[in-house]
């Protein structure tokens, strides 16, 4: 008999607030974390505007020397593993520690760390590289350095899907415990990948919006929109199974119930036009869940404001909802936090399961002139109540990964 998979904890660092309850609160409320570029100068580029971390004090979370010798991306994945295993209240002295695994994975992994060394090994020469290059940049590394800090000696990967990666990660962490591998899974994605060649490679891809004025350059869904906007993050979720859960008295915020997963093989960066493919991994993951999508309240889109991506995911969700799409509540909050890469999935998972708990919808800010070619519900601008027991949370990465979790709100 296959084990319930619930929530139990959760972390965030993200552009809008780096705590769940904070980011939620900006969530809710249409909040935009998306500004001019402060991270360097970016007068060489043809994109000012990001989605920057803010004001994060990483001596919560670790030493400053310990922080020297780590980049960003695993920084936020430690920074997070921490608030969600603190709030899960997991007493790592009790559990069997080869139970408990981590999968909390990077698209990209140490994109800036990259460029500072490269331009030390053209300055200085190949012997003044950091002897810590290649385990600061390599992506394992998130899930390596928060199974350290928890003494996790149970499976633990690093999932690379581009950005799709946190979504997989929670999916693989599922199956897990689903299947009776685990009984706890520390899971999610981090990513840092603010920098100049980070931002100039996107940008030289087309996919970055030339976008002027920050808080109107994320605009998913809308016919204005011309590309998506760079972000950096984490976040994290301790996965349980439910009677061990119960065991322990820890609160539950939501039960993990299907999982969906494809790949488009067709283009190295385009969506398959007719979204098809990713209609399968929706469908993947209503199925395992036991439920019709007319079951299914809302839906987090990828809807990264690009032309392709949220023309697909609405052709997608169409294909896989038949006559119920019309009736879902669909929403990306990519518009407040910007792309953060393999983090978003993640991120957009605690959005959704935080939906469910208190029953409101976040919006999709910045959708004023409505593609026709974009025809749902998109909850456009404000935030709604309602009351909904089965959400979507959607990721679709570079490459053509596909990956879909379905999230159920608790009930026993």
């Amino acid at each position: 008999m296959a084990n319930r998979v619930v929530i139990t904890g959760m972390g965030a660092v993200t552009p809008v607030g780096n705590t769940v309850p904070e980011m939620w609160d900006s969530i809710k409320n249409g909040k935009c974390g998306i500004d001019v570029i402060k991270k360097f100068d970016a007068s060489g580029l043809k994109v000012n505007v990001d989605a920057e971390i803010k004001d994060f004090d990483v001596t919560q979370y670790m030493s400053a020397k310990d922080a020297k010798r780590a980049d960003d991306f695993s920084i936020f994945a430690v920074a997070a593993a921490t608030q969600a295993v603190e709030d899960s209240g997991l007493d790592m002295e009790k559990e069997d520690p080869y139970k408990v695994g981590v999968i909390v994975s990077s698209g990209i992994g140490g994109f800036c760390t990259i460029q500072q060394q490269g331009k030390v090994m053209m300055e200085k020469g190949p012997r003044r590289i950091s002897p810590l290059f290649i385990p600061m940049i390599i992506g394992n590394m998130s899930s390596a350095q928060v199974a350290m800090k928890f003494g996790a000696k149970g499976p633990c990967k690093d999932v690379v899907t581009a950005c799709a990666s946190g979504t997989h990660s929670i999916g693989d962490a599922f199956r897990e415990i689903k299947h009776g591998y685990s009984d706890v899974m520390i899971c999610g994605g981090a990513e840092g990948s603010i920098c100049e060649m980070g931002m100039a490679g996107f940008i030289n891809l087309t996919a970055l919006s030339l976008a002027e004025d920050p808080k109107d350059a994320c605009k998913p869904f809308d016919k204005d929109r011309n590309g998506f906007i760079m972000g950096d993050g984490a976040g994290v979720v301790v996965l349980e199974e439910l009677e061990h859960a119960k065991k322990r008295g820890a609160k539950i915020y939501g039960e993990v119930v299907g999982y969906g997963s494809t790949e488009d093989a067709y283009h190295l960066t385009a969506p398959l036009e007719d979204g098809s493919v990713a209609a399968i991994a929706m469908k993947q993951a209503m199925e395992e869940a036991g439920i019709t999508p007319s079951e299914v309240g809302y839906i987090n889109a990828h809807g990264t404001s690009t032309h392709a991506n949220d023309v697909g995911e609405t052709r997608a969700i169409h294909t896989a909802f038949g006559d119920a799409a019309k009736d879902v509540a669909v929403s990306s909050t990519k518009s407040m936090t910007g792309h953060m890469l393999g983090a978003a999935g993640a991120v957009e998972a605690i959005i959704s399961t935080k939906a469910l708990q208190e029953g409101f919808l976040p919006p999709t800010i910045n959708l004023k002139n409505p593609d026709p070619e974009c025809d749902l519900d998109y909850v456009p601008n404000v935030g709604r109540e309602a009351d909904v027991k089965y959400a979507l949370s959607n990721s679709f990465g570079f490459g053509g990964h596909n990956a879909v979790i379905c999230i159920k709100k608790w009930e026993e």
